[in-house]
């Protein structure tokens, strides 16, 4: 069976679709090639996001950040956004495949203490678990999303 493509975008490609990308892998691996990109890449992964999906047993760790040229030649079948600038920025991907949206807020411009910001980016973490692979599941039974834009939480 031949896996299915998603790719995460976003505007740093250092948290949210970094993290996206991990989830995907580790629980839908088997079924689903992710990818991840930026469209002004951070150039590094967040420690933090690291260290939040560690906790999870999922290792980011060797991941990087990417500029959406490094993926544009290649076929998906699902595009997300993950943020609404890059949704802005990236109205629509030349490659082909279903595009969604699924806002996340960005949990590096979380401040406070590092529990507090901690916290910020479980969140977002768990929101991204909680939308994003039963969205992907849903694909893999219907071949489409449901609607243009599917609301995770509010960007803030």
């Amino acid at each position: 069976m031949n896996k299915r493509r998603v790719l995460v975008l976003c505007t740093g490609n250092s948290c949210r679709s970094q993290m996206a990308e991990g989830l995907i892998r580790h629980f839908l691996g088997e079924r689903w090639e992710a990818y991840s990109a930026g469209t002004r890449p951070a150039g590094y992964v967040h420690p933090l996001a690291v260290q939040v999906m560690r906790e999870l047993g999922v290792d980011i760790s060797g991941q990087r950040s990417k500029s959406v040229d490094e993926v544009r030649d290649t076929a998906f079948d699902l595009v997300v956004t993950v943020c609404d600038e890059a949704a802005r920025e990236c109205p629509v991907w030349p490659g082909g495949g279903q595009q969604v949206h699924v806002g996340f807020p960005d949990p590096a411009g979380a401040t406070g203490s590092e529990t507090e910001r901690l916290e910020v980016y479980r969140r977002v973490r768990d929101a991204i678990r909680q939308r994003l692979l039963p969205l992907l599941e849903q694909f893999e039974k219907t071949g489409q999303v449901a609607g243009e834009v599917i609301g995770g939480l509010a960007e803030e």
